[in-house]
Formats: structure tokens, sequence, C-alpha cells
């Protein structure tokens, strides 16, 4: 039993690089969706109207989808992963607000908070594990904990 223990703990400490990265090119991918779908679908003039629309200032519609599609990069490339996936937090507790009145799931017309609060979580577990394997690591964060 303790040799059958003992596999299972380095099966998963060989896998969770992997199960890291995945997670991390996943938020990466998403996150950069969403960015560009703010500059191509919606515009960044719509997409500042409707911030405006939200009580935001016009000016954050734009640091979001810088956010959103510098982070959503950098995550997928694996640069400062920890830092990228709490501070696109904030960005998300934002929509989780926006999304509050029209209650939990994200299917209900205007999209529930749902999404955005397991996205909270899911950044949140990447802060935690780090890169993964296959990350472009910065010279300057060499210092970083990874």
């Amino acid at each position: 039993m303790f040799k059958t223990l003992l596999a299972q703990n380095e099966l998963h400490a060989s896998t969770a690089p992997l199960a890291a990265t995945l997670l991390r090119v996943t938020l990466g991918v998403a996150f950069l969706a969403h960015g560009l779908l703010k500059v191509l679908v919606f515009t960044p003039a719509g997409t500042v109207a409707f911030f405006e629309s939200q009580g935001f200032p016009g000016v954050t519609a734009y640091a979001v989808i810088f956010a959103e599609v510098a982070g959503g990069l950098a995550l997928i490339l694996g640069l400062h992963t920890r830092a990228v996936a709490l501070a696109l937090v904030p960005v998300l507790i934002g929509a989780a607000l926006v999304h509050l009145p029209n209650g939990w799931v994200f299917s209900n017309p205007g999209g529930g908070w749902e999404f955005p609060v397991i996205w909270i979580f899911a950044n949140l577990v990447q802060a935690l594990l780090g890169d993964g394997a296959f990350a472009l690591r910065s010279p300057l964060a060499s210092g970083e904990a990874r």
C-alpha cells in the first residue's frame, strides 16, 4: 500500500506542471478572446458606452481591454503568470458586479455572475500553481517564485 501511495504521489508530481499549463493557456485564450471581442465586435467606442452605462468611467473600458489582451497573451506565453493571474482578478470582480443583478446562471438574460466568479477562482488557483510547463520566463522574473 505504501508503494502505491508513493507511485500516486510521483504521478501527481509529474503531471502537476502540465495541469498548470493547461489551466494557464485556457485562461489566457479566454482573456484574449474577451479582449478581442471588445475591440473587433463591440468596438472600443461601444465598449466605452457600455462601461459608462454601467456607471464606470469610460476610460476603464480601455484599461480592461488592455488587461484582457495583454494579460491573455502573457498567460498563454507563461510570462509573470502568478502576477498576471492576480492582476486580472479585479477585472473579473468588476464583471461579476455588473452581472450580479442578473442572477447566478450565466445563461440568464444579460448573463449571470456564475462565469466571472468561477473565473476569479480559476485565476486564484493559477496564481497558486505558477507557470507550469512550457512557459517563457522573462529574464526580469528570475527572482519571481514559480
